[in-house]
């Protein structure tokens, strides 16, 4: 019943508001999905930053495409700046079965991974849920229903070899009796982080986890942007480690109510009346009035 929150409250955060735009010409989520542009083969994501390269089983979305399916197709509020988008080459992601790898960067500078060993991962979730219960009473009074972070559905772990930090979080919305998996991997660069993003739900967590593997695998950063192209002498290092990574970075670092929640929150995103009917509101995802808009793929 739910998936990607985050979306939604990257904007909440922002301030921007929500508004389906009600003279969008309206389809069916089969026509909606026929209209995406997929890609295959080797992509070489916008800004030459990264590649990937894919194998048949995945497929590539532009940052264009990539908004649509996360506005139009998963209910969210417009605005996200991305590369693009990883997805399953046999899944729709029209159904519920349906998951994406949202892809993004983050150039704020070299991150430094002195901190990776000595991070004790039990006690930065322990902060981590406490910062959320914390944060919940300004959720309630802005009209959100409350956040629940369950646990870790994968540990973080960091691969210091390939500098690639990976973890996986349960979260749990208001009175939902189901939870959101939001998967997470970060590929530290020369002058940023490669962000990949899996959103999905908590039952699909061991195909994700296997998913993920490969994703990690066609993921690497361009010639001259890799972690050990770091040059001390004239690049930024950033002001923040590993377990702020976990954290979200500079928004954790600064404690902000949305911000923080942005990176801790996911949900799944559809909604599902009969076959091929696609209903998908805002409400729905974050427990807002029964008033809000919603998106214009009709049944």
């Amino acid at each position: 019943m739910l998936k990607n929150l985050a979306f939604a409250l990257f904007l909440f955060a922002t301030g921007a508001a929500f508004a389906a735009d009600p003279s969008a010409p309206s389809m069916t989520a089969q026509q909606f999905e026929a209209s995406l542009k997929y890609q295959d083969g080797k992509i070489s994501l916008p800004g030459n930053i990264a590649t990937l390269n894919l194998p048949s089983t995945f497929r590539y979305l532009s940052p264009a495409d990539a908004e649509r399916v996360i506005v139009e197709g998963w209910g969210n509020p417009p605005g996200h700046k991305t590369l693009g988008m990883i997805v399953p080459a046999a899944t729709s992601l029209m159904t519920q079965a349906g998951w994406g790898v949202v892809v993004t960067y983050q150039e704020d500078g070299h991150v430094k991974d002195d901190d990776a060993d000595s991070i004790k991962y039990d006690e930065l979730l322990k902060q981590m849920q406490e910062g959320t219960e914390e944060d919940n009473a300004a959720r309630k009074k802005a009209g959100y229903a409350p956040m629940t972070l369950v646990g870790w559905a994968e540990k973080p772990s960091y691969d210091k070899a390939n500098h690639k930090l990976y973890w996986a979080k349960e979260l749990r919305t208001g009175g939902d009796n189901g939870s959101g998996l939001n998967y997470n991997i970060r590929v530290l660069g020369r002058k940023g982080v490669l962000v990949l993003n899996a959103v999905a739900s908590m039952d699909q967590i061991a195909k994700i986890k296997t998913e993920m593997t490969q994703v990690t695998a066609f993921s690497e950063f361009t010639d001259g942007n890799r972690y050990a192209d770091f040059d001390s002498k004239s690049d930024k290092t950033a002001e923040y480690g590993i377990a702020a990574l976990v954290l979200g970075g500079v928004a954790a670092k600064a404690g902000l109510f949305g911000k923080l929640l942005v990176l801790l929150l996911a949900a799944k995103k559809l909604i599902i009346v009969g076959i091929g009917a696609l209903v998908v509101g805002f409400n729905k995802l974050i427990g807002r009035k029964k008033d809000d808009n919603k998106v214009n793929l009709d049944k």
